[in-house]
């Protein structure tokens, strides 16, 4: 099957033209498609100018919105977008009342702007309390347990982590966020795309991606899920004029939020990155997202087994079922064997004290067997 799908679309990526491509945790590989849905974009910015916007452009933000919302398996109505994660949380922040609830809990495993978010918030009396790993590969469900009470608001953490690859149990999260009565918030921008998700069945509170990395979009574009029964009740401070129900009517005078997740959007989306996107999940939703993860699962346990063979002791989750396609290999000095794989043809990435190698549904085998040989023969 991993054969099967590669050999299929392995052409669609130039870069296996060049090298041996293994970061699409950092960013994924440009498709043909994705180029040719930019140039569509530039060909109508050329031709049709402003006017796009009311032929075009309004159209394909709609569309962008629904595909997004199939991808999560979330209703309609229920996504806005954002040119990034950032800008996402920063709409979500702005919209909890702390008051009685002024705790928020976050992992040390999280991507930092996470925390960030709250950390900012610490003059309005918003107290982060960080979970801190045991193992530096997951954070137990114990620990959520026991830090979350009723003076929580909201846990925010991540679907997959960064760090380790290691995949938490959001619908867990949820129910234990919800017992306490405080919210959820789940980061996807390292699950969406390469796992399935169905944000209706994790029942979480908000769930946010972003084209970067698996969804095969490049940079500038990101969505953010709200639970539909949720959304009346948020008035963000943090806003702009496509939060407003009829924006063109430009008035500056009142604000009146869209009904539907809408009015947790900001300002202008880039176009192009839109496009860019476009083109990603034409690819994505051809192959399916059950058959992408059936791919490069099998190419994570090939890569552990292999790496774990060479002595390499990969940090990753225990069981496979919590193993997502980020394997992280020991390394005394992960920047300086990033460059010397580089030079041998192989992009991977550094972060402390590993390399972090995440094969994809474009890999095959021999593209990390080759790197392990290029990576233990040179120590």
């Amino acid at each position: 099957m991993p054969h099967a799908i590669a050999a299929r679309y392995r052409a669609e990526f130039p870069i296996f033209e060049r090298c041996v491509y293994l970061n699409s945790c950092s960013l994924g590989a440009l498709s043909r498609r994705s180029r040719a849905r930019m140039n569509e974009y530039l060909d109508l910015w050329d031709s049709r100018g402003a006017s796009a916007w009311y032929e075009t452009w309004w159209a394909a933000l709609e569309e962008l919105r629904s595909r997004y919302g199939k991808l999560i398996h979330a209703p309609a109505g229920s996504i806005a977008l954002h040119p990034n994660v950032s800008s996402a949380l920063g709409v979500v922040a702005s919209a909890i009342d702390y008051a009685h609830r002024p705790k928020v809990v976050v992992t040390s495993l999280d991507f930092p702007t996470i925390g960030y978010q709250w950390m900012a918030k610490a003059r309005d009396g918003v107290e982060v309390v960080v979970l801190e790993s045991p193992d530096g590969v997951s954070v137990p469900l114990e620990m959520y347990e026991r830090a979350v009470d009723e003076r929580t608001a909201l846990v925010a953490t991540s679907h997959v982590f960064f760090t380790s690859g290691a995949i938490q149990d959001a619908s867990a999260l949820a129910g234990i966020s919800h017992r306490a009565g405080a919210l959820c918030l789940v980061d996807g921008y390292q699950a969406a795309g390469q796992l399935p998700v169905d944000v209706q069945a994790l029942d979480v509170d908000f769930y946010l991606g972003g084209g970067l990395k698996w969804l095969l979009g490049g940079t500038g574009v990101a969505f953010l899920y709200a639970r539909p029964d949720l959304t009346p009740a948020l008035s963000p401070t943090v806003t702009g004029w496509f939060a407003h129900r009829e924006q063109f009517r430009f008035d500056s005078r009142a604000l009146e939020w869209h009904d539907d997740a809408r009015r947790l959007e900001a300002g202008t989306p880039p176009l192009m990155p839109v496009y860019a996107q476009l083109g990603g999940l034409d690819i994505l939703e051809e192959i399916g997202i059950p058959a992408v993860r059936a791919a490069t699962a099998a190419l994570i346990e090939d890569l552990i087994a292999l790496a774990t063979a060479a002595g390499l002791a990969p940090k990753v989750a225990a069981r496979a079922e919590e193993r997502s396609a980020i394997v992280m290999l020991p390394s005394p000095d992960p920047a300086a064997d990033v460059r010397r794989l580089a030079d041998a043809g192989f992009i991977v990435d550094a972060r402390p004290g590993h390399v972090r190698v995440s094969p994809y549904f474009y890999n095959l085998p021999d593209d990390h067997r080759a790197l392990l040989e290029c990576l233990t023969n040179g120590r």
